[in-house]
């Protein structure tokens, strides 16, 4: 019978800028008793890979543009993080107190450009920000590497993140960072169960794989960034999240 195991490392370091993630993955696996075998993913928190990579922003360095101060007084936000929403972003979709709705960089649809201010150590005044990764296939692909090479196992990595959605409330973890396998299933011109062959079905198997993994790291002071699934055995490819966007002409809401 198909089945799929997570297993969550627990007591993860606290990650610092310049911090080499594979070898601290490599460690608390050993740490948790475990290894990784064929057909494993790794599913790690954008939050440790952003860390690593330094991509803090002290906001006492950001000076906003006019077009920023008009934005933070109509949403109610830190003129300075309005501006590197902004700089983050291709452009502006909706905006309503609170909130900012932008066109990432990434080509990701998401409030405030994924800009965050929580989980941060020493951030108690709420003058640091946390960007995404500048390429996180680009993350997942290195670490795909060295945790290969590490390990002797061929496996996959995503970089997850939690996300709104238009349609539904709550957060639900997303994939924004893949290697190792392609992350949308397309089944069109399969049979289903009495045959008909499927005419628009593609899964979004990426974003399936990182939201099990969020069920195990939570939301908020959990502090379980790295989860492994074992079970799917999917085909090694290369792989990019860019599969999973949809095309602006394609989008009947943008």
């Amino acid at each position: 019978m198909p089945s799929l195991q997570l297993f969550a490392l627990h007591d993860f370091p606290l990650v610092k800028p310049g911090d080499n993630l594979a070898a601290q993955i490599s460690q608390s696996i050993a740490d948790n008793g475990l290894s990784l075998q064929d057909g494993d993913i790794v599913v790690l928190a954008q939050k440790i890979v952003s860390k690593a990579e330094n991509r803090y922003r002290a906001l006492s360095d950001v000076t906003p543009r006019s077009e920023a101060v008009k934005l933070a007084q109509e949403t109610g936000k830190d003129p300075r993080a309005v501006e590197l929403v902004l700089q983050e972003s291709n452009r502006v979709l909706r905006y309503r107190y609170g909130s900012i709705v932008v066109e990432h960089k990434l080509g990701f649809v998401h409030a405030n450009a994924g800009i965050d201010q929580s989980n941060l150590p020493d951030n108690t005044d709420s003058e640091t920000a946390l960007l995404l990764p500048e390429n996180p296939d680009a993350s997942a692909a290195a670490l795909r590497d060295a945790l290969q090479k590490n390990h002797q196992a061929n496996i996959g990595v995503v970089i997850n993140d939690s996300f709104g959605r238009a349609w539904r409330l709550g957060t639900v973890g997303i994939a924004i960072g893949v290697a190792g396998f392609d992350p949308l299933l397309d089944l069109r011109g399969q049979p289903d169960l009495f045959g008909r062959k499927l005419e628009i079905t593609q899964v979004g198997l990426g974003d399936e794989i990182a939201a099990a993994a969020s069920l195990l790291m939570g939301q908020a002071g959990e502090g379980v960034p790295v989860v492994i699934l074992r079970g799917l055995q999917l085909p090694a490819t290369k792989g990019s999240v860019q599969q999973l966007l949809r095309k602006p002409d394609e989008d009947m809401f943008r």
